[in-house]
């Protein structure tokens, strides 16, 4: 049996609270659910029946600190997010897009083998991401380059990608 552990990390976009279990056989012995932040559009609460445990999240947390600092270009802690076959394709394609680099929703559809008119339906995929920051879900930009949608906000998107350096390529 799984128990779902949690803790808030501090960071420069707020409070990020991070969800998972432990796992013996995942990087860092932890599967990560969810990393969500304050205010965010379906935002994870703490359950009744889950504990808190800083402790399971110490290193991701140093792995966050690292990226916020400059030192740290992506991540290393396994991911066990719910999600439809779709959105796990389209999961799949985010995290392969490089740090510093961004996507256009339609050349994510593209690059899934989604139909153009599937477009909407990558936008919604990419909404439902859980595990934002560690799956770079904010490297996806409108076809003009324009900052759309980001469940953490906009500010919040432009934050991590001029930290990344990707808002000087466009």
């Amino acid at each position: 049996m799984t128990s779902t552990v949690h803790t808030t990390v501090d960071s420069p976009l707020g409070p990020l609270l991070l969800v998972g279990e432990r796992s013996a056989t995942a990087a860092g012995g932890l599967l990560l659910h969810s990393l969500s932040m304050t205010g965010q559009k379906r935002a994870v609460t703490v359950g009744p029946d889950w504990s808190a445990d800083a402790d399971a999240f110490a290193d991701l947390a140093e792995q966050l600190t690292g990226y916020f600092a400059g030192e740290r270009e992506g991540f290393e802690v396994g991911l066990q997010t719910a999600g439809t076959e779709f959105q796990q394709r389209v999961w799949a394609a985010i995290d392969a897009i490089p740090y510093g680099e961004t996507t256009s929703y339609g050349r994510l559809a593209e690059q899934i083998g989604a139909p153009r008119a599937a477009v909407r339906a990558v936008g919604a995929a990419i909404g439902a991401n859980p595990a934002l920051i560690v799956r770079p879900c904010h490297r996806i930009v409108g076809a003009d380059g324009a900052l759309t949608g980001y469940a953490g906000g906009l500010e919040r998107k432009e934050y991590l990608l001029g930290r990344e350096g990707a808002l000087l390529r466009g």
